[in-house]
C-alpha cells in the first residue's frame, strides 16, 4: 500500500475531520510528493496545518459546494479522498436542503473537479446510513455513491476511476456514543441507552482510514467496498465503559444506572452495512466485501478480479443483527488494544484546553 501512494498528489476533502485527519496521517507516513487539505472549518484546518509544518502539505479553507475551489485544488493531481459531509441525522432531518447541497451536489462538484483536473482516482467515504435508508443523510449518501459509481460510464474508454467505500460506527469519533457515556460516567450517571436489544458494527478511527486507503487501491471502477467489522451490543458498550470508567472518576460501577430511553425517530436496531439486493452482486474479500455496480454492461471494460477473493456467492447481506456479536471480555479487550477509552479522554482535555485558551 505505501507503495500505491509514495509520491503521489492527494487531495483529501473534510481533512480536518475526525476520519479526514486520520487518513491525512496515515498518508503522511507514506511520503507523497504533495498533500492539499481542504475543509471548512477554520479552526480546526488552522491546528492541522500547525501539525504538518512540511513543504509538501498545504491547508486550504473551502466547501466542496464552490465547484471552482474544488476545480482550482484538483489539477495535476493522482487522487482525491472526498471525506466531507454532514453527518448528523437529526440535523440533517432539519436542514434537508443543505445536507443536499452539500451530500449530493458537493459529490457532483468533486466528479466535475477530478474530470476537469486528469484525476487518477476519487474515493469516496460512505455510510452504513445509505443502505435501506430512513432519512436524509442515508438518502444523500446513496445518492452519493450512486453518483460515484455512474461517472464511472463516462470515462469513454479511460480517464478517472471512481470508487466508495462504506463503513458503520468509527468507535470515538464525534458521533458516536463513547463521548457520551463517558461524559455520562464522569457525572455519575445514569448511562443512557436508546434500546439495550440494539446493535452496531464498531471499529476504530485508525482502522476506518486504513482500510479507505486499501480499499482505493483495488479499485477497478464503480465498486463500494464494504469493511469487515466486529459487532457489539450497545448494552454490553455500556457495561464495559461503566467497568472500566467509573473509578477514574472517583465511582464505583455499581452505582452507576443505565436508563433505557427508546429508540430516535428513524433510528435502527440494527445496522446494515449491504443490502439483500447488493448481495447477489458481491464478493468478499480477505478484510472487506465488494458491491460490484447492478449496470455491469456499461462497464463491460472493467474487470471485476481481486488477489484475494475469499468467494464470490455470498448467501445474505451484511447486517449488525445477524453476525455474532463480540463478548463483553472481548469487547473490553477490543477497546483496550485500540486505545479507544484514552484516546475518547484525551480528545476531551484538548476540546476543554481549547475552549479555555478561547475565552
Amino acid at each position: 500500500m505505501e507503495g500505491f501512494y509514495k509520491g503521489k498528489r492527494v487531495l483529501v476533502t473534510g481533512a480536518a475531520g475526525t476520519v479526514g485527519s486520520e487518513i491525512v496521517r496515515q498518508l503522511y507516513a507514506f511520503e507523497p510528493a504533495e498533500l492539499r487539505l481542504m475543509d471548512n472549518n477554520e479552526s480546526a484546518l488552522f491546528f492541522l496545518m500547525e501539525r504538518y509544518k512540511s513543504g509538501n502539505v498545504f491547508c486550504f479553507l473551502g466547501d466542496v459546494r464552490d465547484p471552482g475551489k474544488l476545480e482550482q485544488l484538483s489539477g495535476g493531481l493522482d487522487i482525491v479522498i472526498h471525506c466531507a459531509a454532514f453527518k448528523h441525522v437529526i440535523l440533517s432531518e432539519y436542514n434537508p436542503f443543505d445536507v443536499a447541497q452539500t451530500n449530493i451536489f458537493g459529490v457532483e462538484n468533486v466528479i466535475r473537479a477530478a474530470k476537469a483536473g486528469g484525476v487518477k482516482h476519487v474515493l469516496f467515504t460512505s455510510s452504513d446510513k445509505a443502505v435501506n435508508p430512513t432519512n436524509v443523510m442515508g438518502t444523500s449518501k446513496l445518492m452519493g455513491e450512486r453518483l460515484v459509481t455512474a461517472a464511472n460510464a463516462l470515462k469513454n474508454g479511460g480517464g478517472t476511476i471512481f470508487s466508495s467505500s462504506r463503513f458503520g460506527n468509527v468507535i470515538g469519533s464525534r458521533g458516536s456514543v463513547v463521548p457520551l457515556f463517558i461524559s455520562q460516567i464522569k457525572e455519575g450517571g445514569p448511562v443512557t441507552l436508546t434500546d439495550k436489544r440494539m446493535t452496531r458494527f464498531i471499529m476504530s478511527i485508525r482502522e476506518s482510514a486504513s482500510l479507505v486507503l486499501k480499499a482505493l487501491t483495488r479499485a477497478k471502477g464503480g465498486e463500494v467496498f464494504v469493511t469487515k467489522m466486529p459487532v457489539a451490543r450497545i448494552a454490553d458498550l455500556a457495561d464495559v465503559l461503566i467497568e472500566a470508567m467509573a473509578p477514574r472518576f472517583g465511582h464505583k460501577p455499581y452505582g452507576i444506572r443505565t436508563v433505557e430511553i427508546g429508540a430516535k425517530p428513524g433510528e435502527k436496531l440494527y445496522e446494515e452495512l449491504m443490502s439483500d439486493e447488493e448481495v447477489s452482486r458481491s464478493m468478499e474479500l480477505k478484510d472487506m466485501f465488494v458491491i460490484t455496480p447492478a449496470f455491469k454492461s456499461i462497464y463491460q471494460s472493467i474487470d471485476y478480479s481481486y488477489s484475494d477473493v475469499v468467494s464470490t456467492g455470498l448467501s445474505k447481506s451484511y447486517v449488525s443483527a445477524t453476525e455474532k456479536p463480540l463478548d463483553r471480555d472481548e469487547l473490553r479487550d477490543y477497546l483496550v488494544k485500540n486505545g479507544l477509552i484514552d484516546n475518547v479522554l484525551a480528545a476531551r482535555a484538548g476540546v476543554a484546553e481549547l475552549a479555555e485558551g478561547t475565552l
